[in-house]
């Protein structure tokens, strides 16, 4: 068994990738169309993907019922900062570091709404 990939509407799919591409510097991997849907994939070092659907239509999608998506990066204080700075993205936690875990982490809101959460793995 395995997560492949977890998918979700999108009305600009310009400004998701200039975010999760160009801001969290996640790989875009794929595209096809089905049915009069795109289906744009990203993806990171891992074989996990988020697919963005979008089909041109104002369908104005609402997160309903995504907490949020995870992405591991390398310095959440600087990506926190330039996601404010350049994608228009609200801190909605964070930055804080969590010392049993080891990890400092930070949540922030992509184009349409959905809150993605910043995972940085500290050296020991």
């Amino acid at each position: 068994m395995d997560v492949l990939h977890a998918a979700i509407w999108v009305d600009d799919i310009e400004s998701q990738l200039d975010f999760y591409c160009d801001g969290l510097g996640l790989e875009r991997t794929r595209e096809f169309a089905l049915d009069g849907v795109t289906n744009t994939y990203v993806a990171g070092e891992g074989d996990a993907e988020i697919q963005f659907k979008h089909d041109g239509t104002e369908r104005n999608p609402e997160p309903a019922g995504i907490d949020h998506l995870a992405v591991g990066i390398d310095d959440v204080d600087g990506t926190v900062d330039d996601l404010v700075e350049n994608y228009g993205s609200d801190v909605v936690e964070g930055p804080r570091t969590v010392e049993d875990k080891n990890i400092r982490l930070a949540f922030v809101t992509a184009p349409e709404g959905y809150v993605v959460e910043l995972i940085e793995t500290l050296e020991e």
